[in-house]
């Protein structure tokens, strides 16, 4: 077969995306503390006790971002 299915063509470019994704995504550069950076839960390892938390740390580091651009 010479010309790939529609379906593998698109699995294998929604996984090129994904990939793409995943590495510029930006990484949490805080050291491990032992608690959760948003809500300060202790926990093992890491830096959010769940991803709630996580993305919750995330959307204010975007706004507060957003709020200092539009300062400017």
């Amino acid at each position: 077969m010479t010309h790939p299915d529609p379906i593998d063509a698109a699995s294998e470019l929604e996984l090129q995306m994904i990939e793409l994704a995943l590495a510029y995504r930006p990484r949490v550069t805080a050291p491990f503390t032992g608690k959760c950076l948003w809500c300060d839960e202790p926990f093992d390892k890491g830096h959010y006790c769940a991803p709630e938390c996580r993305s919750d740390h995330e959307k204010e580091l975007r706004a507060i971002k957003h709020r200092r651009a539009n300062e400017n």
